[in-house]
């Protein structure tokens, strides 16, 4: 088990920005490619971000790309998402996602995805 615990959810102004955390609780975190994804209620849960177990290589939906920033650091065991001049269409559930030794590609493209732990969420509200 590697348990997932996200924080930095809350309600901003269009524009404004938020910090997401993750923190993982298990052994071999270094292994797992880590990700972000969102749902609406009666929505599907859609990719938004990863980052690769070397910590270097990301990936980011469309959507995000210009706007969203996904790290990690191996010593605290967190994953973090910085987003950036905030829509209302990014009022979402945020989900924290370990995928052990998976491409990024793989993450974000495949359906359903091949996700071994997810987090319980936390939410992000933006305001018009």
């Amino acid at each position: 088990q590697l348990p997932l615990v996200e924080s930095g959810g809350g309600m901003v102004q269009a524009g404004g920005s938020l910090r997401l955390s993750c923190a993982a609780f298990g052994p071999n975190f270094n292994t797992y490619t880590m990700a972000w994804f969102r749902q609406a209620p009666g929505k599907e849960r859609e990719f938004v971000a990863s980052v690769h177990w070397s910590a270097s290589p990301t990936y980011y939906a469309d959507s995000v790309k210009g706007r969203f920033t996904i790290s990690r650091d191996d010593v605290k065991m967190t994953v973090y998402l910085q987003m950036n001049s905030l829509k209302p269409e990014d009022t979402d559930v945020y989900y924290c996602a370990a995928a052990r030794l998976t491409p990024l590609e793989n993450v974000a493209t495949k359906t359903p995805p091949d996700i071994n732990y997810w987090g319980k969420g936390t939410l992000v509200t933006v305001s018009s």
